[in-house]
């Protein structure tokens, strides 16, 4: 699978994941060819590229779970561009206590972990897309740790509006700047944002503290100044983890993702910054290594990740391709020494895994 821009498409070009429109009805399907409208359409709706799958590629398999995250990201973001908008223009909101309601009826009430696939950002609508991913997080993050009904609601539509000051910013400000004083800016437009929140959510206060507090402890984080525990309201934990996750391990046209193994030990490497709690309710809440993953050890080998380890998800158990050696990572008395180095670099983490050998071998 590769990622393809707008401008290389071709005809006969096999499509490696569905395409919606801002309605939801599915456009293009998985492992059908490119036509010349079909080309032309892709362009029109304002795509930067899609992905492609090689010639001789299977068509990696799609859960119903993972069909509807697409789905559901392609309608919500649509939502969410008219809607922050519509904030901006009018200083009021019309759809996002029903896009707050989406969020929770599909991801607030899991009680299975679901693959968090990440989409293709450009800078115009990384905001829209990243706003809705770090909101599903939370979602799912929240039921996981029995956050009561209001406050909830409240994490969520502080996801959605959080970065909504980057929106304010005018084109001109930042054409033909540096990609790093692009960012700097950003940044300190996300900080006048906050008195548009403010007089948005003038009755519920908590809106603008958790993205203030938020915002706050991250920027002191990257300045090196946090020392201490931060008190913070449920909300902004919460937020803190989801909002660096889905930074992290988001792709975009210019700069590749890091792997989920990565930022989970980025998480985890900083308990002062990132709630214990708030980081086991993330890894409760997504597959980062499932039966199928590719890996590299520490010991430079590659390996195939058989189960998981429900106590320490960077340990499962592993199938070493050199040696055909099923090593159980957490054993550490036997491979204390031996870990997971990160994830087999691939474009799309979804695997083809024959459920019913594992059975039969007795990894459930």
């Amino acid at each position: 699978m590769k990622f393809v821009k707008t401008e290389d498409l071709r005809n006969g070009m096999r499509i490696a994941r569905p395409i919606y429109n801002k309605k939801g009805v599915l456009l293009y399907e998985r492992d059908s060819k490119l036509t010349d409208a079909a080309v032309n359409s892709i362009k029109n709706f304002g795509l930067i590229g899609i992905f492609i799958l090689e010639p001789a590629e299977p068509c990696p398999p799609m859960s119903e779970d993972d069909i509807e995250f697409e789905r559901f990201q392609t309608i919500q973001v649509y939502a969410i561009e008219e809607e922050l908008r519509e904030i901006i223009n009018s200083k009021r909101t019309k759809k996002l206590d029903s896009i707050v309601a989406a969020v929770v009826k599909s991801y607030g009430h899991l009680n299975r972990k679901i693959n968090f696939t990440q989409n293709l950002r450009s800078r115009e609508d990384y905001v829209y897309k990243h706003s809705l991913n770090v909101a599903i997080l939370c979602a799912m993050m929240c039921h996981k740790m029995n956050v009561q009904v209001d406050e909830i609601e409240d994490c969520i539509t502080a996801c959605l509006v959080h970065d909504i000051g980057k929106l304010m910013v005018p084109d001109s400000l930042i054409k033909g700047e540096t990609e790093e004083k692009i960012d700097e800016i950003l940044e300190a437009s996300q900080v006048n944002g906050f008195d548009l929140i403010e007089s948005v959510y003038s009755s519920n206060p908590n809106i603008r503290r958790i993205c203030q507090q938020t915002q706050r402890v991250l920027a002191e984080f990257k300045e090196g100044k946090i020392t201490e525990k931060q008190k913070l309201v449920t909300g902004a934990r919460i937020m803190i983890v989801a909002e660096v996750y889905d930074s992290m391990t988001a792709m975009d046209a210019n700069e590749g993702p890091r792997s989920e193994v990565e930022a989970l030990r980025h998480l985890v490497g900083h308990p002062e910054i990132f709630h214990p709690k708030a980081v086991e309710a993330l890894v409760n809440s997504i597959n980062i290594l499932a039966p199928g993953t590719s890996v590299e050890l520490t010991s430079g080998e590659k390996a195939l990740v058989l189960s998981v380890n429900p106590q320490d998800v960077l340990r499962p158990m592993v199938l070493v391709f050199s040696s055909n050696q099923i090593v159980d990572l957490s054993d550490r008395r036997m491979f204390d020494d031996l870990e997971i180095a990160d994830i087999m670099k691939t474009m799309d983490n979804r695997y083809v895994m024959d459920e019913d050998a594992l059975k039969k071998f007795t990894f459930s």
